[in-house]
């Protein structure tokens, strides 16, 4: 059965370089403690940078057991405890309640390592089997979907998105979308990455050099369901109140922040007054300026933009920027005094010119 009911945030989780849950993050953030470190050697050798954001030992096996998860790529493991946790949270019990849950995943490439190192082993594996077969749906993008959905039994859609570093917010309207056309009742919608040698050095590379920020991974998950359908006891955290997207044609990234972010303020009804913490990826251009953090202080104002620490605390963790950006908004507005400015904005730009922003109404719809 579709519904044209707002969707609604009303439970989340991260495993972040702050730790492995819900918890460690919203303290991270709320403190504004930086959590990205030298890798360590005799994990993570041969890298090129000399900092990074990684989850504090983090091994799936450690998370989910011996069995299934020889074969588990770290991307995948991220995808699949963050969605434990989540379902733990919700108290959803195995079984027809998971049938009508869908699961949307947004990530760059999956995992890059695995990828790496199938290609290596097709290369100087020896004759005739080359490669090992477990290993070759770790290549695929939408492994980390596909696993977390066969390891919590989630029967619903599911989907994997790429969209560079405006994934997160596409994930989040395309989560809209399933729900406005009825094809599941709720949606466990994510983003992560993972951090690895493959990752590091096609980013360097990419770049022409070593990364303005340091590289980070992890998972951020969220529960979005129709507002009319929040059972008793779990609390509306955010209603998605408007969303927008574009492709910058001019090269002018400002203008096209901008126009997006009004665009979307005015579908919604929304004055800019009304805002009470705008963020984003703190994205850089070629010559190394924050035009994003640019055109949000101009539109906001500094103390609005200034609530919410950026990405930069936990790394660059690519298309779950925005996600992990959610998650801090959450994280801040959680107890906090807001007084008439009830809602936010969160932002997302790649440097193909691709530009993304959402409008949330923190604690729902009034």
């Amino acid at each position: 059965m579709s519904t044209t009911t707002a969707p609604v945030i009303s439970a989340w989780t991260a495993i972040s370089p702050f730790g492995p849950d819900r918890a460690c993050f919203a303290e991270g953030v709320r403190s504004r403690r930086v959590a990205t470190a030298p890798p360590d050697p005799d994990r993570w050798s041969w890298v090129p940078e000399a900092m990074a954001g990684t989850v504090p030992g983090f091994e799936p096996r450690e998370y989910l057991g011996n069995k299934g998860t020889r074969a588990m790529n770290r991307v995948s493991g991220l995808t699949v405890v963050a969605a434990k946790n989540l379902l733990a949270d919700l108290e959803v019990p195995p079984g027809a309640a998971r049938d009508d849950i869908g699961f949307v995943l947004g990530t760059t490439t999956g995992s890059a390592q695995s990828m790496m190192n199938l290609t290596r082993a097709s290369l100087t594996g020896d004759k005739p089997d080359h490669v090992e077969p477990a290993a070759v749906p770790g290549c695929v993008m939408n492994c980390a979907a596909g696993q977390a959905a066969i390891w919590h039994g989630l029967k619903g859609p599911n989907a994997t998105i790429a969209a560079g570093r405006t994934t997160g917010l596409q994930a989040l309207d395309y989560s809209r979308r399933l729900l406005r056309a009825g094809r599941a009742a709720r949606v466990l919608c994510g983003a992560a990455e993972e951090y690895s040698p493959a990752r590091s050095w096609v980013e360097h590379h990419r770049r022409g050099g070593p990364a303005a920020r340091a590289m980070g991974e992890g998972c951020a998950m969220f529960l979005v369901e129709p507002a009319d359908q929040v059972p008793a006891g779990r609390t509306v955290l955010a209603t998605l109140a408007g969303s927008d997207s574009r492709v910058c044609l001019d090269g002018y990234l400002p203008g096209a922040i901008t126009a997006a972010v009004r665009s979307m303020l005015t579908r919604a009804g929304v004055g800019a007054h009304r805002v009470w913490a705008a963020t984003g990826g703190d994205f850089l251009d070629t010559n190394g300026n924050a035009v994003e953090s640019a055109v949000l202080r101009e539109l906001f104002g500094d103390e609005v933009v200034d609530r919410v620490p950026d990405s930069g605390l936990i790394g660059d963790t690519s298309s779950a920027t925005a996600l992990f950006q959610l998650a801090a908004v959450l994280s801040v507005a959680e107890g906090a005094g807001r007084g008439d400015r009830d809602h936010a904005v969160v932002t997302a730009v790649d440097d193909d010119g691709s530009v993304a922003c959402a409008l949330f109404e923190l604690g729902g719809s009034r």
